[in-house]
C-alpha cells in the first residue's frame, strides 16, 4: 500500500483529527491518552522519547511503547527528539509498526534540550534538518511529521516550513514563538495567516489563547492544534465542552492505570494539575498525596478529596458565588491560567519584598521557612538556615571551587593535584607528596647493590646435570 500524504494523509490514516493531545514529557502515556480519547481527543501523542536511548536499550523501548498492544490507542504519532539522521531512522524503524506517524520534534525550548543540541535548538540547521527528514522519508513506511517553533521574521518561517515539506514532512505543528523569545507566547496572525496560504500539508496552530470559557476550540485551522498542555492536564474533557467533578475524572484516571500502569511520579503529578484548585483549599491532601508511595495510597487520597468536596457542596448556599476569580467552584475541573510576563514580575517583586522585609525584621533570619526548609529542619533539629552562620570559604584560583584552607598553591584540591603532579611538587595541605615519593625511589634504587651474574652452564646441559649424574655413576 502506497505511503499517504499531505491532506490525503490526515483525512484518512488520522481520520480527519481535530481535537489533538499534544506530546508530553512524562504526561502523556498510554494511561492519560486513553482518559483523554473517552473524551473527545482524536489524535494523541507519546511523551517525547530520545532516539539514541530508545536504539539502545531494549527497557526504554517496552516502558514507552512495546508495553502491549492496544488497539483503541490509535491514531498515534510517536515523537522523537534527534540530531542524527541514522540515529532518528533507526530509532524510527523500530517504532513505525507500533503508531500511525513518526514525528521530529523542533520545539522544545528548555536548557535540556540545549545541552542535548535537539528541539527548537536545531532551528538554524537546515542542512541537518534536511537531511534528517528526507532520509526518514525514503526509508519509513509511515509518514513524517514534524513540530517547529516559528521564527520571529515571517519570511524566515515560511522558507523553513516549505523547506521541511520539501524535504517529506506530511504535517507541520506550528509552536509558539521561537526559542530564543521563551517558551510562551502566541503565534502572530500574520504567521497563521501566510502559513495556510502557502502550506501544502495540513498543519495544527498551536497554542491559542486559554480562555475559561472553553473559547479556545473554535481555533480556526485546517488541523485544530494540539490542545494546550494546562487545559488538556487540568481538564481532560476539555473536547466534550464540559467541565466534570474532579473526583470523578480522577477516579477514571486512577483505574486506567490499575490496567496499564505507569511510574507512580506520573500519577502524581496528573493528580496534582487535575485537583490544582482543590489542593489550594485543602492544603492537608496536598500533603499526604506528596507523601504517597504506592497506587493504593493515592487512591486513599481520592477518596479523601472526593468526601471534602462533597461536605464543601452540602454547605454551599445558594447564589453564592466561586471565589479566588474563579469561573467554577473549585471542585469543578476548569482551567489554570497562569500569569502572565507582567503580572508574574509584579507578583514576583511583591513576594520578594516581603520575604526581604522578614529577614531585616528578625535580624536576617525569615520567620516562615519554606517547605523544603521545614523538612530538613525535621531531619535536623539543629539545623540553621541563617546566611550570617554559614562558613565562608575562600576560592581556588583556577576554576572557583573552596580551595583548600592549607594548600600551599591556595587551588582546590583537583587543581593542586594536577599542578603537584606536573611540577613533582608537595602539598601537605591535601596530603599530595609527589616530590617526597620521588626523592624516596631514586634513593631507593640507588641503594640496591647490583646483582651478579649465573656462572656459565657446564658442558651437557644447563647447571651441567649431565655431568654430575655420569661421575655419581661412575
Amino acid at each position: 500500500m502506497p505511503k499517504l500524504q499531505g491532506f490525503e494523509f490526515w483525512s484518512r490514516t488520522l481520520g480527519g483529527a481535530r481535537h489533538v493531545v499534544a506530546p508530553m514529557v512524562d504526561q502523556s502515556e498510554l494511561a492519560w491518552r486513553l482518559l483523554s480519547r473517552r473524551h473527545g481527543a482524536q489524535l494523541c501523542y507519546t511523551p517525547m522519547l530520545h532516539a539514541q536511548v530508545f536504539v539502545r536499550d531494549a527497557n526504554y523501548r517496552k516502558e514507552n511503547l512495546y508495553c502491549e498492544v492496544c488497539p483503541e490507542d490509535r491514531p498515534l504519532i510517536v515523537q522523537f527528539c534527534a540530531n542524527d539522521p541514522e540515529v532518528f531512522v533507526q530509532a524510527a524503524l523500530l517504532a513505525q509498526d507500533y503508531c500511525d506517524a513518526i514525528d521530529l520534534n523542533l520545539g522544545c525550548p528548555q536548557m535540556i534540550a540545549k545541552r542535548g543540541r535537539y528541539g527548537a535548538f536545531l532551528q538554524e540547521e537546515w542542512d541537518l534538518l534536511q537531511r534528517m527528514i528526507l532520509l526518514a522519508h525514503e526509508k519509513l513506511s509511515v509518514p513524517v511529521t514534524c513540530k517547529i517553533r516559528v521564527f520571529p521574521e515571517i519570511e524566515k518561517t515560511v522558507r523553513y516550513a516549505q523547506m521541511l515539506e520539501k524535504a517529506g514532512c506530511q504535517v507541520r505543528g506550528h509552536g509558539v514563538r521561537s526559542a530564543g523569545e521563551g517558551a510562551q507566547g502566541a503565534m502572530s496572525a500574520g504567521h497563521r495567516r501566510v502559513g495556510k496560504r502557502v502550506s501544502r500539508v495540513p498543519q495544527a496552530q498551536g497554542e491559542w489563547p486559554r480562555e475559561p470559557s472553553g473559547a479556545a476550540l473554535s481555533a480556526p485551522a485546517a488541523l485544530k492544534p494540539p490542545s494546550p498542555t494546562e487545559g488538556n492536564l487540568h481538564n481532560p474533557a476539555l473536547f466534550e465542552g464540559r467541565s466534570p467533578a474532579v473526583w470523578e475524572l480522577a477516579e477514571e484516571y486512577l483505574e486506567l492505570v490499575r490496567q496499564h500502569p505507569c511510574p507512580l511520579s506520573y500519577v502524581r503529578a496528573h493528580l496534582f494539575k487535575l485537583w490544582h484548585h482543590t489542593l489550594q483549599v485543602h492544603q492537608q491532601l496536598r500533603e499526604e498525596l506528596a507523601k504517597a508511595k504506592t497506587l493504593e495510597d493515592v487512591g486513599e487520597v481520592s477518596q479523601a478529596l472526593r468526601l471534602q468536596c462533597q461536605e464543601d457542596m452540602s454547605r454551599q448556599k445558594e447564589g453564592e458565588k466561586p471565589s479566588g476569580g474563579l469561573p467554577f467552584f473549585h471542585w469543578i475541573c476548569q482551567p489554570y491560567v497562569r500569569p502572565g510576563p507582567k503580572e508574574g514580575s509584579k507578583e514576583n517583586s511583591g513576594a520578594a519584598g516581603s520575604k526581604r522585609a522578614l529577614e531585616e525584621e528578625d535580624g536576617g533570619r525569615p520567620e516562615v521557612l519554606s517547605k523544603n526548609k521545614q523538612k530538613k529542619k525535621l531531619r535536623n533539629p539543629h539545623k540553621t538556615f541563617d546566611p550570617s552562620l554559614k562558613p565562608k570559604y575562600a576560592r581556588c584560583d583556577q576554576c572557583g571551587n573552596p580551595k583548600g584552607n592549607r594548600c600551599v598553591f591556595n587551588l582546590c584540591r583537583g587543581c593542586c593535584k594536577k599542578r603537584a603532579f606536573k611540577e613533582s611538587a608537595d602539598c601537605p595541605g591535601h596530603r599530595l607528596l609527589f616530590r617526597t615519593k620521588l626523592e624516596k625511589s631514586l634513593a631507593w634504587k640507588g641503594d640496591q647493590p647490583r646483582l651478579q651474574e649465573p656462572p656459565p652452564p657446564g658442558p651437557g646441559g644447563p647447571g651441567g646435570f649431565p655431568e654430575i649424574v655420569g661421575s655419581a655413576v661412575a
